[in-house]
């Protein structure tokens, strides 16, 4: 007799992790398995580079990606991904989470690359940061909902995405974005993206953020680009709308030109 029973099907999943501990006088220690890789480029100006990379190409179902990066005090660095994320579409959740710390005395540039939602994609992640008492942070999360150049524009989307950022403990900064299937017949609405398919946001976090203030905005002058800033205490904040990412990136490439006195990471050169 033949078996009806249709077999259930293992698929494959991705897990990676990615763990650098930089000191002042270079690398402590590095430590990656599964998918997730860190490259350390030979730098003959500016900040010491990180650039991660998920060899796996894209997150879906089930799939489980970390980056960690720890500054020892008086360590400057600047991290970054090779290439765009991709979450691809999925029935289960994808997980990505990122892990910094930077001692007193210390600063670090998390600059990743955008992150691509495919129609259907499901993600959660988490970016923390603990800072030391004397340490600060320039923070960048770019977002694309769909494949632009394809006329892709999602139908069906699964994200919870945060950011918490503290100092010895306590929470100065705490940004979360939510997106789902009943809030993209929305994303219209002037009270939401007003019909932008690209965002961001660029936080800095230190006593002197807020006094960056006056350079940030007149930086926001890229055409195509919706863009506010604003400094609570300790803190600067920049938000970007736009309707596609090109222009989105060339206007964060001028803001991170006025804001920061380092060459951007090679990576990011367009």
């Amino acid at each position: 007799m033949f078996n009806s029973t249709t077999p259930t099907i293992r698929m494959q999943r991705s897990h990676g992790a990615a763990q650098v501990v930089i000191g002042p006088r270079g690398l402590i220690d590095l430590a990656q398995r599964g998918s997730a890789k860190t490259m350390l480029p030979r730098m003959t100006a500016g900040l010491p580079e990180i650039v991660f990379l998920n060899t796996s190409g894209g997150l879906a179902s089930g799939d489980r990606l970390f980056f960690g990066v720890a500054l020892r005090p008086c360590t400057r660095a600047v991290a970054t991904t090779q290439t765009a994320e991709r979450a691809y579409r999925a029935n289960g959740t994808a997980t990505a989470q990122v892990s910094l710390s930077v001692g007193d005395g210390g600063w670090l540039d998390w600059l990743p690359q955008e992150t691509i939602l495919y129609d259907g994609a499901r993600l959660q992640r988490e970016t923390t940061v603990d800072l030391a008492p004397d340490a600060g942070c320039l923070l960048l999360e770019m977002l694309v909902l769909g494949r632009l150049a394809m006329g892709e524009r999602p139908a069906r989307l699964h994200l919870r995405d945060r950011r918490i950022v503290r100092r010895a403990g306590r929470i100065l900064l705490h940004d979360a974005l939510a997106l789902d299937d009943a809030t993209l017949p929305r994303l219209d609405s002037p009270a939401m993206l007003g019909g932008a398919r690209a965002l961001a946001t660029l936080a800095m976090v230190a006593p002197h953020a807020p006094d960056l203030l006056p350079q940030a905005r007149a930086a926001l002058d890229e055409p195509g680009v919706s863009a506010a800033a604003s400094a609570p205490p300790g803190r600067l904040l920049i938000r970007m709308l736009a309707d596609d990412g090109w222009p989105l990136r060339r206007q964060i490439n001028r803001l991170l030109g006025a804001l920061r006195p380092d060459p951007l990471p090679r990576i990011w050169q367009v």
